[in-house]
């Protein structure tokens, strides 16, 4: 049953409690300064234990999670989280301490730790691993204050950092953030950076460039070991985003490539939860010569996050390692390239298809078939919900008109991506058929087809609830 869900403030009723306190056994600090003190109550709802579950449980039954279906968003590596990284997380010695104890009482925390750290950068042919930082953004930011403490230890900070078109979007961010002008380059018509695009922006006044390895068309960049090197020659550094090290981990390392700098999404590769605003964990690991500018090094860059970062996060994502062990990190690897590289088989003949090379873990779609019966990626996405499907991640990335992005990771069976890619190929047909039942999509969800662009501009933050006695709302 569809019920339209009140704000828990219009469901406040005065006098409502749902709570059952003993009266305080210490004596009330009468000295609190009186500037302290509020002048008046919280002005919080008032409601019973009941009401407040019953709110949250009708509100979680009105999202989509991972743990409920098929998560196809290209990039984001909506992996199912393994219920094992959750339990350790609840061991006692894990779940009860506390980041003030002094260090010799949690020995076994510092040594998971230090393990962790080992671990990811044997993974990624790095040498050192900071785990601060609390997102992949966050492990970014990171990264580039590195990287410009570095050029700044040797006299110059340069000025600017190269840019593929095919990047992550936050990439120009944290490059601006840092004081760093951004000089985008084109990939060319296969979807890959060349050193030739590059050579013609490089000078002594790079400080590094960025570069998603695979990038964000799911293609491995076959020229990063050039480009790294005319990078290096140059005295620039190289700066890879860990996004998409899901297509990498245990068959390629970055470090092996010529790579410098890069972060860790531990919610994409190492299955910690994605957060949701909450906490996460964005290692970054740096070759040698960066190692003294890391968080509490010699050189560093100062803390980025409070004591050791998310520890919670950070025995998930180690629980998982420990799980998987090297043989199954590879097979995860592979089969994530394997569901990819099945769905992409799959839908080329229904969906056009902008880049022919192979793509690894995920694979880009545009809408520029179903344009032919005005219909835009939007709306394809939109219908996908009416099969109790949730959508792809869409028009990103940039370089492709009306982009449909599919990344199933290695979580999948075969089973689940058959049935998206027959719910996609029905689609396609209805394209055809009956457009409008697509244009008007989705029709069977709890909301219909939401004016986005008014919501962004004029939220509805509160129900509209009618005066019985004047019908005024």
């Amino acid at each position: 049953m569809l019920i339209e869900e009140n704000t828990l403030f219009e469901q406040s009723v005065s006098g409502r409690i749902g709570y059952s306190l003993p009266e305080a056994d210490v004596a009330v600090n009468a000295e609190l300064p009186q500037k302290l003190r509020r002048k008046k109550m919280a002005e919080l709802p008032e409601l019973s234990e009941a009401d407040v579950v019953r709110h949250f449980v009708r509100l979680s039954t009105y999202n989509y999670n991972k743990d409920a279906g098929f998560y196809p968003l290209g990039s984001c590596t909506m992996k199912y989280n393994p219920k094992v990284a959750d339990s350790a997380v609840q061991i006692e010695g894990f779940k009860n301490s506390h980041p003030y104890q002094p260090a010799e009482t949690v020995h076994g925390n510092l040594e998971l730790m230090q393990n962790f750290e080992k671990y990811l950068a044997e993974l990624s042919g790095m040498d050192a691993v900071t785990l601060q930082p609390a997102a992949g953004a966050h492990g970014e930011l990171t990264g580039m204050m590195v990287i410009r403490a570095y050029h700044s230890a040797n006299g110059n900070p340069r000025k600017k950092v190269i840019i593929p078109d095919s990047a992550h979007g936050t990439n120009p961010a944290s490059t601006a953030l840092c004081g760093y002008s951004v000089v985008e380059v084109k990939s060319n018509e296969e979807g890959l950076l060349t050193p030739e695009a590059v050579a013609k922006v490089l000078d002594d006044d790079v400080a590094a460039i960025m570069i998603t390895n695979p990038n964000t068309l799911g293609i491995f960049e076959y020229h990063i070991k050039e480009i790294a090197d005319m990078v290096h020659a140059k005295g620039g550094l190289v700066y890879m985003d860990g996004a998409n090290l899901n297509a990498l981990m245990g068959v390629s390392r970055p470090g092996d490539f010529g790579i410098d700098v890069m972060h860790f999404n531990l919610h994409k590769t190492f299955a910690t939860p994605h957060g949701g605003g909450g906490p996460g964990s964005g290692p970054v690991g740096v070759k040698k010569a960066l190692e003294p500018f890391l968080p509490g090094h010699s050189k560093s860059i100062g803390q980025v996050k409070a004591f050791y970062g998310n520890f919670a996060v950070i025995v998930r994502g180690y629980a998982y390692i420990r799980e998987m062990g090297p043989d199954g990190l590879k097979r995860a690897t592979e089969l994530a390239v394997l569901n990819a590289t099945y769905i992409k088989e799959r839908l080329s003949k229904h969906y056009h298809l902008p880049y022919t090379r192979p793509s690894l873990h995920e694979c880009v779609f545009s809408d520029k078939f179903q344009n032919e019966n005005d219909i835009k990626t939007l709306d394809i996405a939109k219908r996908l919900m009416d099969y109790g499907m949730h959508p792809p991640t869409i028009y990103f990335p940039l370089i492709v008109h009306g982009s449909i992005m599919i990344e199933p990771t290695e979580t999948e069976n075969k089973a689940a991506c058959d049935e998206f890619c027959d719910i996609m190929i029905k689609i396609a047909e209805e394209c055809k058929t009956t457009p409008d039942v697509v244009h008007n999509a989705p029709t069977k969800t709890f909301r219909r087809r939401l004016d986005e662009a008014k919501a962004v501009k004029d939220p509805r933050l509160t129900v509209a609830r009618t005066c019985c006695e004047c019908s005024e709302s």
